[in-house]
């Protein structure tokens, strides 16, 4: 090895699915040197060859270096990964998807098997790891003293956003963005439904729906500025009363196309329900406040 190599934080990665793979290639191009396991042994043969040391067991693994990565299916199978396993004066960092309720219990369960802990929200694609320029970043919450001992390394794969002590926090900012973008998805679904059975090229739509989607972006900007003062009327410029006036005409094109409005309803009743509650004059902001059980 290099001197280079001596001198990068050793990792350890227990997890060689797509996405554990992506960030075993990563860390073994930026140099440090790597330790892996997996459940099905076959999965490690290929980045042996690139340079990553092989455990037989996880406990091998984690036994091998302070720093352990975890980025397995789900919170069961990280339970069942390390259980048993000597924890003391590790540093566990959990890159498996789990609810915010998960990540706060595993984070008190690491505290209790001697473990420091934080907890991780990708937000990328396996194609996007170790490639700085493709945006991907990971949202992370937990220890501090871990996220600023290991920025640096943890920042190889790619960027890091830490949200705050609660373990919980990076799973909830992962699933908020997330369901934001489900919702982007099913809008465009009934956009390209709309269009689907006449002369219109989707291709030629989907440039235009594209732009008009980066130009309303900014309002969740408005809507986060209306939450925090709690003035739903600050800066509206199309109200609630006039926009639910205008639903019926999205409902009846849906009708004459032949196309399911189910991913229209659901918001546009819910925009009804806060309009019956005397709320004509604020902006959509106060259908966020209906959903709160």
């Amino acid at each position: 090895m290099t001197q280079n190599t001596v001198e990068k934080t050793p990792v350890t990665l227990l997890g060689l699915g797509a996405m554990g793979t992506a960030l075993a290639r990563a860390w073994l191009a930026a140099g440090h040197p790597l330790t892996v396991w997996n459940r099905s042994p076959a999965r490690a043969a290929a980045l042996a060859a690139e340079g990553a040391n092989v455990a037989d067991s996880a406990a091998e693994a984690v036994a091998v270096n302070p720093l352990v990565v975890v980025c397995l299916l789900d919170d069961a199978s990280v339970g069942e990964a390390l259980t048993g396993i000597d924890l003391t004066g590790r540093d566990l960092v959990n890159l498996t998807t789990s609810t915010p309720a998960q990540a706060r219990a595993r984070a008190e369960w690491a505290r209790a098997h001697g473990a420091r802990y934080l907890d991780g929200g990708i937000m990328a694609v396996p194609p996007m790891i170790g490639v700085p320029e493709a945006g991907g970043y990971v949202f992370y919450s937990g220890s501090q003293e871990v996220f600023e001992g290991h920025r640096e390394t943890l920042g190889v794969p790619a960027g890091t956003t830490y949200v705050g002590q609660d373990a919980g926090f990076a799973a909830l900012h992962d699933v908020a963005l997330l369901s934001a973008m489900y919702g982007m998805f099913a809008g465009a679904a009934h956009a390209f439904a709309l269009i689907r059975k006449e002369d219109i090229d989707p291709a030629s739509l989907a440039p235009l729906l594209a732009d008009w989607l980066v130009a309303m972006a900014p309002a969740v900007h408005q809507t986060a500025d209306q939450l925090r003062s709690g003035d739903y009327t600050k800066g509206v410029v199309s109200n609630l009363a006039m926009q639910v006036a205008g639903t019926p005409t999205f409902l009846s094109t849906a009708e004459q196309q032949g196309v399911s409005p189910e991913l229209l309803t659901p918001y546009f009743e819910l925009m009804r329900r806060r309009l019956a509650e005397g709320s004509g004059e604020e902006d959509l902001t106060g259908v966020i406040d209906l959903l709160l059980r």
